[in-house]
């Protein structure tokens, strides 16, 4: 079994001051959040459903589709570890945000049956430019070049919730800078930008690099699913994201 965390923190559209949080944010009679529960419940083997954020505000909308409500206003780290103690350390996790609403459980169930491949105790999923462009043409994302291609970053983490704290503030740091590819290297060693900048850096590299500093197994998991990973930022982003789901539903 594996119980899954849903983070819904009070961000907003970025340029959309009406967008409230976008958590809620009303797309096609459904809240954005809804899209995500209602695919990780359908994905196999998920257990508890819980989601961190502003339980006044989500509680409205919500309720009787989490297993439960957590309040929390605080970092992403913050707001994964008030779930992780909710939903205690026996059983793996499934972190997810709430702003990936073209997440399918087609896309959760393949990143779920690679990561417990790999047996690692963090695994996140990586989609190739092509992959992405090809379904989803005009969206905009933030790519990597490594030797292996271009990839973007997905929205979705396996994590083992022992191991958790042991990383917690280099987690911290990292997802502070995850809009930024090349401070997030820096973060982790001149060395490691210095090859990343060169584009010689490889998925095994950046894997051993991260899980020496964080004392944690890490492994990036390439998905044929842009789905994990296109999550609502901006104006341009939302567009697309109603476009899709108005031909989907």
């Amino acid at each position: 079994m594996l119980n899954a965390i849903i983070l819904a923190g009070a961000q907003a559209i970025k340029g959309r001051n009406d967008s409230g949080n976008k958590a809620l944010y009303c797309i096609n009679g459904k809240a954005m959040i809804e899209y995500v529960i209602d695919a990780v419940r359908k994905a196999d083997g998920i257990g508890k459903i819980v989601v961190v954020g502003p339980k006044a505000q989500l509680q409205e909308i919500l309720y009787g589709k989490a297993d439960a409500i957590i309040d929390s206003d605080g970092s992403v780290m913050d707001n994964v570890m008030a779930g992780v103690r909710y939903c205690g350390y026996d059983n793996d996790v499934l972190i997810c945000t709430s702003d990936i609403p073209l997440i399918t459980p087609e896309a959760i169930n393949d990143f779920i049956a690679k990561s417990k491949a790999e047996g690692a105790d963090f695994c996140y999923p990586i989609v190739e430019k092509q992959v992405n462009e090809r379904k989803f043409p005009g969206i905009e994302r933030t790519y990597v070049k490594i030797k292996e291609g271009r990839f973007t970053g997905g929205n979705i983490f396996y994590v083992n919730p022992r191991v958790i704290e042991k990383g917690f503030r280099m987690a911290d740091r990292l997802i502070k800078s995850r809009k930024n590819p090349v401070k997030m290297a820096r973060i982790l060693s001149l060395d490691f930008m210095i090859r990343l900048l060169l584009g010689n850096l490889t998925i095994s590299g950046a894997e051993k690099k991260f899980s020496k500093i964080t004392n944690i197994r890490a492994k990036a998991i390439i998905s044929e699913y842009p789905e994990l990973g296109n999550d609502v930022d901006k104006p341009s982003d939302l567009a697309i994201v109603e476009a899709h789901l108005s031909r989907w539903a």
